[in-house]
Order: structure tokens, then C-alpha cells, then sequence
């Protein structure tokens, strides 16, 4: 959890153009240069006002200076008070003080013009420290800014790097975060934008003051802490109604799957029925078994829709805070190598240890599924049983243990009881495994087609698996079903450090 919040002044805090650039325009003018457009000049707005003198208007060290001097000259008196808070902001940062986030400024801006500002705007009281540039040039890089105001933060205690937001509207704000290893957020209703700060590889970007607020309150709103009967009531009653609509429609199903066969026509007859030989007695194919089945899951799904979609919904609104930045296109293909090897990696665990065979519950649910036609069985268990049950596990159970409770106990608990719904042991942990997994990419996307994608493909490629030889192949061996072990491990540990959870350096 993230308690201790680096704010950028100009561009997040307040609006300074009318004074920055004012000022801009008028140590402009001491060197006989004209520039009418404010507009023009809104780049001095964020970095270190030497570089822009330099990189700007191609001035020497000491011609940018000077111009410097020309600036603040006007800024002392005027400038600094050309300048208004961004709506929202003071209330934004009483909220959080209250609710016990440590906060401070680090700016490019001179301490002292700093402090004048913010006592300006009576928004002092809410950071503990203060930190800008020196009036000498000193201090004027971000990073040394950064590194600054998170040592007088922590004082002697251990800087806890990945509990640290380093917040502002420009590059230079997001580099100086990077360089201290600390997360960004980028706030594109200064003067960066949208573009610059994808570019300079902010870690989130938001748009408004009020999406920064719930952003950075989204730890403390994701989790209630309530009482067991709390959560287990609006977990466990959408779950067992699952249960009782499923075993219900069952019953619906096989009923009118007997009362309309004497209608059936003669050559779908033999592909959903047959009689037992001797007795005579009717009976029916794997077909309609899987059909059968996979009715009861879609009649059980509809149901809950209406409690389900609310609570996705609810939950794809907190989750979007901490997707806001755009995701790499080689996460998509980690994610889905890391599904699909771990599919095939635990299908040959269980395989090559005997545990398969030795399960009778396990062979029975094999044989019934495995005695329908590849494209009934890849449609009723690939498709239909997937999307209802992620309804119940990940859209209603996970997201509703995780208003309760801390993620990780959230995703294991969910894990469980999807492995014990399962009531046999090859499925119970082949179905814990992958929960973990699919919750995990949940949590790591931010949205629910990711569990629904991830089960069917777990489905679809196990039921693959089983109607072909690969027992009599040379994929069904220890090498393959170790390879495919460290490729999701990789796979995993790769997206994991792409959401960059570093470890600050130590700093002297």
C-alpha cells in the first residue's frame, strides 16, 4: 500500500501560467527578445527554468542566468501570485491527510517561492515536507529534488521505496521518480499531456483531480473490513443458488430430453439416443449428456447475471484506477503463454504422477464429458461451463471476498473454493491452481474477460488434450512438463516486473 504522496507543484497543485510565463516574457525582453504569445511560452512550465533559457532560445550558461535573475525579479513581486489552485485540490488534500497518507511537495521551483505559494493558498498544513530547488542553481535536477524530499520524509528510518508516489504533469516528473525507483502518476490536466507522459513511461495517468483523489484512496475504498457473515452472505447465497438452479435444470433438462424423443427425427435420434441392449431401455449419448449439462450451466449463469454484472461492474470501476496506464502488447502474449503452458504443464503433472488414475471420481467425470463429439464437448466445456462458472468465482466470489479482505487472502480463498467445488481430487487442484492463476490475471488487467478468456482455454486445451494420444506422444514426458513449469513461472515473473515493483537504491 502505497502512504506517502511526492506532489509536483506547477501543472498538479496550481495553475501558474499567467505568472510563469509572464515572467518568461519579461526576462525575455531584457535580452531584446519579443514573444507577445503566453501560449508560446507555456514549456518553461515544469523543468528547471536554465534548461528551458538554453534549450529554448539557445542561451549560454551565463545569458540563462541572468535571464533567471530577470524573472525571478518580476515573480517576487508579482508573478508568484499570477497563479490559481486547481479546483478540487485543498479539499483533495485535506481528505488525505486525514485519512493518514503522509504528503510533500517536491518541486523544481525554489523552496522559498514554494513555501510562499502554498501558505498563499493555505494548503501548507497538509504536507510534511517541503522540498524545491535552491536559489544558488543547486538541487535543480528532479531526481535530486526527489531523493530530497524523501529523506527529510523518512528522516532516519529506511526509505520504503514502493510505499512512494512521485505525482506531477511532466517528463521531468516521471524521470526524477525513476531515478529514485518509485512509482509515477501523471496528470495530464497540467501541461504534459497525455502524449509526453506516455512517452516518458508514466506508471499510471490520470485525467482530473477528483480521478487522481480515487486513485490514490483506491487501497483504503477496495477494502471493508467487516464481519465473516458480512462477506460470506452476499458470497455464499449467490453460490449456492448456483448450485440448487444447476442441479434444477438438470432435472428440467433430462425431462424434456425424454419426453421429446419419440419427436426426434431418425438421424439425430441415433446421435443423442440409444436403447440398452436386451432390456430395451432408453438411454442417452455423451452428445446429449454434454448438452444436457451444459444446459443446466447456461439456465444457472442467466440467473445470476443480475447479481453478477453489478458487482463486475463495481469492481471494473475500482480496478480501472490502477490500470489507467496502457498495458504492453507482450503482457497479452505473456499472459496467454503463461495460461497455456500452465495448462499443459499440470495436465502432464497429473498425468506422469499416476494421480489421474488413480482418482475413480475424477475418470468418471473424464469418461462422461470425453463420450460426447469433439465439437459438442469443445462447445458445452470450452465455452458454456466456463462463462458460468467465471460468473460465480471470479465475478461474484473473488470480487466480493476482496471487499472484505486483503488481496492475496482473496484470491487464495476463492482458489479453494473453486478446487473444492470441483469434489475430486485431479480436478480440486487442477481447479485451485488455475484459480489462483486467473484471479491473479483479474487483478493484473483489470478485467473480467480475462479469467473467462484464460478458463476456456484451460478447458478447451485440456479437453484437446484428452481426445488425442498424448500418452503415446513424445509431448507426455517429465522434460516437456518441466519446461512448461518454468515457462509459467517466467511468464509470470516477467509480467510481474513489468508492473515494475521495484526496490529503491540506497541513498546516502
Amino acid at each position: 500500500m502505497k502512504k506517502y504522496f511526492l506532489f509536483d507543484l506547477d501543472g498538479t497543485l496550481t495553475d501558474p501560467k499567467v505568472g510563469i510565463t509572464s515572467c518568461v516574457q519579461y526576462a525575455l525582453q531584457s535580452f531584446g527578445i519579443q514573444e507577445p504569445d503566453l501560449d508560446k511560452l507555456e514549456p518553461f512550465i515544469g523543468p528547471p527554468l536554465k534548461d528551458s533559457f538554453m534549450e529554448f532560445y539557445g542561451m549560454e550558461e551565463a545569458q540563462a542566468l541572468a535571464a533567471i535573475e530577470k524573472y525571478r525579479e518580476r515573480f517576487r513581486d508579482r508573478g508568484m501570485f499570477e497563479n490559481q489552485i486547481y479546483p478540487g485540490v485543498a479539499r483533495m488534500l485535506q481528505i488525505l491527510s486525514s485519512r493518514g497518507f503522509r504528503l510533500a511537495v517536491a518541486s523544481s521551483k525554489p523552496t522559498v517561492f514554494v513555501e510562499k505559494i502554498l501558505e498563499h493558498f493555505n494548503i501548507r498544513q497538509y504536507f510534511k515536507v517541503v522540498v524545491g530547488s535552491e536559489l544558488d542553481g543547486s538541487r535543480s535536477e528532479k531526481s535530486q529534488v526527489v531523493m530530497e524530499a524523501l529523506r527529510q520524509l523518512f528522516g532516519e528510518n529506511p526509505i520504503l521505496y514502493n510505499e512512494v508516489y512521485m505525482i506531477g504533469d511532466r517528463r521531468f516528473d516521471v524521470e526524477g521518480a525513476r531515478a529514485m525507483k518509485v512509482e509515477s502518476v501523471g496528470v495530464t490536466y497540467g501541461y504534459g499531456g497525455m502524449e509526453e507522459l506516455l512517452d516518458a513511461r508514466a506508471d499510471y495517468i490520470v485525467e482530473s483531480v477528483d480521478e487522481l483523489q480515487d486513485f490514490l484512496l483506491r487501497e483504503l475504498c477496495e477494502v471493508r473490513p467487516r464481519g465473516f457473515m458480512s462477506v460470506a452472505g452476499p458470497m455464499l447465497f449467490p453460490f449456492l443458488l448456483f448450485l440448487l438452479i444447476r442441479q434444477a435444470a438438470s432435472y428440467g433438462a433430462l425431462w424434456l430430453a425424454m419426453n421429446i424423443e419419440p419427436h426426434v427425427p431418425e438421424g439425430l435420434w441415433h446421435w443423442l439416443y440409444y436403447r440398452e441392449a436386451g432390456t430395451g431401455e432408453l438411454g442417452y449419448t455423451g452428445n446429449l449428456g454434454s448438452i444436457m449439462s451444459a444446459l443446466s450451466f447456461a439456465v444457472a449463469g442467466l440467473a445470476l447475471i443480475p447479481t453478477a454484472l453489478p458487482v463486475i461492474r463495481e469492481a471494473r470501476k475500482r480496478m480501472a484506477l490502477s490500470h489507467l496506464r496502457r498495458e504492453r502488447p507482450v503482457n497479452y502474449l505473456l499472459a496467454l503463454l503463461s495460461g497455456g503452458c500452465a495448462v499443459l504443464g499440470l495436465n502432464l503433472l497429473f498425468d506422469l504422477t499416476g494421480v489421474t488414475n488413480s482418482s475413480a471420481a475424477y475418470q468418471a467425470v473424464a469418461q462422461s464429458q470425453l463420450s460426447a463429439s469433439l465439437g459438442v464437448g469443445l462447445v458445452c466445456y470450452g465455452l458454456i461451463t466456463p462463462l458460468a462458472e467465471e460468473l460465480v468465482f471470479r465475478g461474484i466470489l473473488y470480487n466480493e471476498l476482496k471487499r472484505g479482505y486483503r488481496l492475496p487472502l482473496a484470491m487464495l480463498v476463492s482458489a479453494l473454493l473453486f478446487g473444492l467445488y470441483h469434489m475430486n481430487l485431479v480436478q480440486g487442484g487442477y481447479g485451485f491452481l488455475m484459480g489462483l492463476l486467473m484471479a491473479y490475471l483479474y487483478e493484473y488487467f483489470g478485467s473480467f474477460l480475462w479469467p473467462v478468456l484464460v478458463h476456456m482455454l484451460a478447458n478447451i486445451l485440456a479437453y484437446l488434450l484428452s481426445n488425442t494420444n498424448l500418452a503415446d506422444s513424445p509431448v507426455h514426458s517429465w522434460p516437456v512438463a518441466i519446461v512448461c513449469a518454468a515457462l509459467t513461472i517466467l511468464g509470470l515473473k516477467l509480467l510481474d516486473s513489468h508492473k515494475r515493483k521495484l526496490k529503491g537504491p540506497v541513498v546516502e
